[in-house]
């Protein structure tokens, strides 16, 4: 698992969200489909100020194609409460989690 920095993912959460971003925890996931593992990683947790639905957010990053990586900011918005929600969420809308790739 390729671990990023995590400046990286508070920067994609301001850039994506238009707010300001302060890392609060980091959460390993596991979301699996049947026996299969769909993404493991780790997410990452920051509460969020200035956006006007949302207090937190969820960011993780995925590898797409040799070094490069998609990085994800999923908002604490219901249905998504989670970090594992949030993954489920991604993965539900199309948005490209290559199977097996985690990311930190």
């Amino acid at each position: 698992m390729i671990e990023v920095d995590t400046g990286q993912l508070k920067r994609a959460v301001e850039a994506q969200h238009a707010c300001t971003a302060t890392l609060i925890q980091s959460v390993p996931v596991k979301e699996t489909f049947g026996d299969e593992t769909v993404w493991e990683g780790i997410v990452h947790v920051f509460k969020i100020n200035g956006h006007p639905r949302a207090r937190m957010a969820y960011a993780w990053s995925s590898s797409i194609e040799g070094d490069k990586r998609r990085f994800f900011a999923v908002l604490h918005q219901p249905p998504v409460t989670s970090p594992v929600e949030a993954v489920r969420a991604a993965t539900a809308h199309g948005l490209p989690i290559p199977p097996g790739l985690g990311g930190g």
